[in-house]
């Protein structure tokens, strides 16, 4: 496991994801979130996200997080390892709710700065309908990864989660309680 792709729907823990298991692995973490948006909420131009993207993925280790799908399949095909937090509805939804509590008016770290964290009804909306929209294309990118060899694992719990950071902790990620796919 030396370049690690983490996806999921807003709100199902990828950036805390990343961020313990690069704690765990000493691999550097890119937040997508934070290299995409520049201060006031403004976007990276598409041309620019692209190059930026391609580049990371060019160094010897490194763990993304983020969906962007756009984009997706440029992270994907790089990596060793995909994987999918793929949480409920109302788990991602309330994570969501959560996180604008905490960081209300604030920039919280995963985040670029300038970027004080906002919630809106179109990004409540956009994690509401993510699986319905997004999860078959998801599904389809996991199920070539793993045709092409790569490791993929989804995680749907808490404690899924939490034995795949033990296993790797321990040097054994394939008994991770995670759902190969197949």
């Amino acid at each position: 496991m030396q370049r690690v792709a983490i996806i999921g729907a807003p709100g199902a823990g990828k950036s805390t994801f990343a961020q313990r298991l690069g704690a765990i692995t000493g691999i550097q973490v890119f937040h997508l979130d934070r290299l995409f948006w520049k201060p006031g909420w403004v976007e990276t131009p598409r041309d620019e996200w692209i190059t930026l993207q391609e580049r990371l993925v060019q160094n010897e280790a490194w763990i993304i997080d983020g969906n962007y799908g756009a984009t997706m399949d440029i992270r994907v095909q790089a990596a060793d390892t995909v994987i999918h937090l793929d949480f409920p509805r109302r788990v991602c939804l309330w994570r969501i709710v959560k996180r604008w509590i905490r960081y209300r008016g604030r920039t919280r770290p995963d985040m670029a700065q300038g970027c004080p964290e906002k919630m809106d009804w179109a990004f409540f909306r956009y994690t509401w309908a993510f699986r319905r929209r997004e999860q078959a294309a998801i599904v389809q990118r996991l199920e070539e990864a793993a045709r092409q060899g790569k490791q993929v694992v989804s995680l749907c719990t808490v404690s899924q989660v939490n034995a795949y950071l033990s296993a790797v902790q321990g040097g054994d990620c394939s008994r991770s309680g995670g759902r190969g796919i197949d």
